[in-house]
């Protein structure tokens, strides 16, 4: 029986209930509550954070006291509870799917989802019809909040305040006008007065208790001065793996594909998933690399347990809408400053950096601060310390393939040119199946030109490599690996034979760049240099073990290609 698996799902009650695949993360509530009392936890986009409050929502609601058992006699807290389950009102508020198109439909939204989550908590707990009539006589947020909060101060009650996605329209107003994001969330602002409100309830002790989850601190840094009494948790070693999942939780999932489909590769299998998926790591010193967990039900979701394979695409649809944010994000203070951090991520593998804790807007927006936006959005990770800041990494494929596709929209801009999709997915299709670099090759000498042409870009060997796996990145069908360590050698390229895609070849690819002014005599001293290189690589066991395999040499000079079959 395949297992049900909650992808999508982010009530916790409906997951527990109808017995959906649940990763128990309840041992975390007792460390939250020792870690204060208003807490943010920031974690990148479709990670699981709304499941995780979910969670909290059902453990602490005096609501479901009745069901404890029922919901958490099976995980970790049901057998050590502590002494605040079911013991506060909750107010829940979540402000995804505000509509950024101008300023007037940010406040309109931000001013519904308060009163749908007001009016939501009043129903619950049987408050008079008067208050919600109160509340929405009022304009405001934060007179919203006021008149909200006075009626529990009344009622004498304590309150849970969960804030789900708390930034998540801020974000995407911060990437079209930084002026109006300040407008929005800064002095004066209907959001830092809506905060300023719940910092008042907090001291009343209206509000004892305040979670907050997020994507970045870019809002929470603008509010500051009217709500600064949360404490960030996002980079504490304690809560590394607190959303998102470990290896030792990823490993029991794939068992269950591993028992319906005893042919498949368990130990490629498994590397697949984390090749495509972990890789994230929010606190240096954490013991465990954590998988994107949207990305890993999703792939077991959408498994084939009929026939044994993979999904056609490993990357989510809905994880590939984020492709867009990559886009917005370039555009944050200097775009072709912003371009460089992306140029190192992808020729030299790594970026330095300081991370930012806080974002100030008013000294500017420097490649710093793009790069700790880059690491919270989830589209770098820590990797190590260094005397001049941390280190950051692309935590995994399908942020890589991200990575590529964006870097052609941006090739296309910078340099006035169009690479046409529809000609590289044909010319991979032959290379697949046919073993003919022509198409492709064609294609790469093209794009070449139209940078030589326009002068508009130093090409070097790393570069043109680059060029060519941008290309191979908008298409599927394969596997890339770019100077994969083996024995100490580093291949290129290697295009890998992927489930559910069945190729007639695999490739082994070897760059060589060969200035023009070393003309016939240099050419063919690279040619030679890079045919040993590759007949070397032949000879090694994990090489030799790779069936359909056909190894090529790609020299150029940065207009005209030529390739070489190695055998």
């Amino acid at each position: 029986m395949q297992p049900k698996i909650p992808y999508g799902l982010s009530n916790f009650k409906k997951v527990i209930e109808q017995d959906f695949v649940y990763i128990d993360k309840t041992a975390y509530i007792p460390k939250l509550e020792q870690a204060g009392s208003h807490l943010f936890l920031l974690r990148p986009r479709r990670f699981g954070k709304s499941l995780f409050i979910s969670m909290l929502e059902y453990y602490y609601d005096v609501a479901y006291v009745d069901e404890f058992d029922a919901l958490f006699g099976k995980l970790h807290i049901g057998q050590q509870p502590t002494p605040l389950k079911n013991s506060y009102q909750v107010l829940f508020m979540e402000f995804s799917g505000i509509s950024t198109a101008s300023a007037e439909m940010v406040f309109l939204g931000f001013n519904t989802a308060v009163e749908v989550g007001l009016s939501q908590f009043l129903h619950r707990y049987h408050y008079s019809p008067d208050v919600m009539t109160q509340i929405s006589q009022k304009t405001s947020p934060a007179d919203k909040m006021k008149v909200f909060f006075d009626a529990v101060f009344q009622a004498e009650q304590k309150i849970l305040f969960l804030i789900d996605e708390y930034d998540h329209f801020a974000n995407a107003v911060l990437a079209d006008s930084l002026q109006q994001f300040q407008q929005i969330v800064g002095k004066g602002g209907f959001v830092r007065s809506f905060y300023e409100t719940i910092k008042a309830a907090t001291q009343r002790g209206t509000v004892d208790r305040l979670f907050v989850t997020g994507v970045t601190p870019l809002m929470l840094d603008s509010m500051t001065s009217g709500f600064n009494i949360g404490k960030n948790i996002s980079l504490s070693e304690t809560f590394n793996a607190s959303i998102g999942f470990t290896q030792a939780e990823v490993d029991p999932l794939l068992q269950r594909i591993i028992s319906t489909c005893p042919e498949i590769d368990s130990i490629a299998l498994k590397q697949a998933v984390r090749d495509w998926y972990n890789g994230y790591r929010f606190h240096l010193q954490a013991t465990d690399t954590v998988y994107n967990s949207d990305m890993v039900l999703y792939f077991i979701d959408r498994f084939n347990y009929k026939r044994c394979a993979y999904p056609e695409n490993m990357l989510d649809e809905n994880i590939a809408s984020d492709y867009g944010k990559i886009m917005a994000l370039f555009t944050i203070g200097d775009r072709d400053a912003n371009y460089t951090v992306l140029d190192a991520l992808i020729n030299q593998g790594e970026v330095i950096a300081q991370q930012r804790r806080k974002f100030d807007f008013d000294k500017g927006f420097d490649q710093d601060d793009f790069v700790s936006l880059l690491a919270y959005m989830g589209f770098i990770t820590l990797s190590r310390k260094t005397l001049a800041g941390e280190g950051f990494v692309i935590p995994n494929q399908v942020i890589r393939e991200l990575y590529f596709q964006y870097f052609k929209v941006e090739l296309e801009r910078r340099n006035q040119i169009t690479i046409s999709s529809r000609a590289i997915l044909n010319a991979i299709e032959v290379l697949a199946l046919h073993n003919k670099l022509q198409p492709l090759m064609s294609e790469v000498e093209r794009v070449l030109q139209l940078l030589s042409n326009r002068d508009s870009m130093w090409l070097d060997e790393e570069h043109i490599k680059t060029i060519l796996l941008t290309l191979l990145y908008q298409s599927p069908v394969y596997f890339i690996q770019s100077e994969r360590e083996m024995n100490r050698k580093y291949p290129d390229i290697l295009l890998l034979e992927r489930s559910p895609y069945e190729v007639n070849y695999q490739f082994l690819f070897e760059l060589k760049y060969s200035k023009k002014s070393d003309k016939d005599a240099g050419w063919q001293a690279k040619k030679q240099e890079g045919i040993q290189q590759v007949q070397g690589y032949l000879q090694l066991p994990t090489i030799g073990a790779l069936n359909k395999l056909s190894a090529w040499l790609v020299i150029t000079d940065g207009n005209k290609v030529e390739w070489v079959a190695v055998q």
